[in-house]
């Protein structure tokens, strides 16, 4: 696991970016912390490093799913925040989405743990007082090898 400390909006969203531009075809990225801790803003970051308009990049809260084109591949956008059941999941095809073609991001992915791939990049963040620590958590021996670039990155070190 690998803690980064962002003091600002900035730096979240720069972290996201880090890690977006590391992201190949059928990477699964899942997001959690509580409402407002910040995991929009990391999605911008990984939208905006895959080549995303950034004018496009919203929260899905209302929409459940928000689908953006990067550069080389789309990019999914999932809040599962307003789900209640996996049967939802089921009706917004949820699975036939997830480690497909494309890069794929789950906010509130702990809602629904039991439905998530096998392999993926945990990305929890919690408020500490005006910043943020972001955890990092793999799941998986690519993952593995993704964090590794991470922690190689010296962008992360703020």
């Amino acid at each position: 696991m690998k803690q980064v400390y962002c003091s600002n909006e900035a730096e979240t969203e720069h972290l996201g970016r880090v890690i977006g531009s590391l992201l190949q075809d059928g990477d699964v990225i899942c997001l959690s912390g509580d409402l407002g801790a910040g995991k929009t803003v990391f999605a911008r970051g990984i939208a905006k490093a895959l080549g995303a308009d950034e004018n496009e990049i919203s929260s899905p809260t209302f929409a459940i799913m928000n689908v953006y084109q990067g550069k080389n591949e789309e990019i999914r956008h999932f809040d599962l925040f307003r789900l209640n059941s996996p049967n939802e999941l089921n009706d917004i095809g949820f699975n036939e989405y997830v480690g497909g073609y494309g890069i794929t991001i789950i906010e509130w992915a702990d809602l629904f743990p039991e439905e998530l791939p096998e392999e993926y990049l945990s990305v929890m963040i919690n408020v500490q007082g005006t910043g943020r620590i972001v955890s990092l958590e793999y799941y998986g021996a690519y993952y593995e090898m993704l964090l590794e670039k991470v922690n190689n990155n010296a962008d992360t070190s703020y």
